[in-house]
């Protein structure tokens, strides 16, 4: 008698837990304080945009007449610790670089800068 036995490894079931796994992947470093030459217009998805601050129509259109964010203040980044995960992403791989040459001390490995734009392209996705 032959018995198969199924390993199911723990798999993120919803988007919210594929947000978190892959942010705690992605490597972390200190950008240039006022720096803002990667942000610009980005999209997330609806559960990373429900973790920002509303803003409004106007700020949304100010923002995208000026190719910038919306979340863009005048010292940086206002949602820093919430930013999305392309947000994350810059200067952490060599596809996305720094301009001002800021990285960590190891880049983002390829399996989850893969992982990053696949969730991207099979999500829906919101302008900031």
């Amino acid at each position: 008698m032959f018995f198969w036995a199924i390993t199911i490894a723990a798999m993120p079931y919803t988007n919210i837990d594929v947000i978190e796994s892959l942010r705690e992947r992605i490597p972390t470093f200190r950008c240039i304080v006022g720096c803002h030459d990667c942000c610009g217009p980005v999209t997330a998805s609806p559960e990373e945009v429900a973790r920002l601050p509303v803003k409004t129509d106007e700020e949304h259109e100010r923002a995208l007449a000026e190719l910038s964010c919306p979340y863009l203040g005048a010292h940086g980044c206002e949602v820093y610790a919430e930013r999305p995960l392309i947000c994350r992403l810059f200067g952490t791989t060599p596809t996305l670089l720094c301009p001002n040459g800021k990285r960590p001390v190891y880049m983002v490995d390829d399996a989850t800068e893969a992982e990053v734009h696949s969730f991207l392209r099979r999500t829906r996705q919101v302008l900031l």
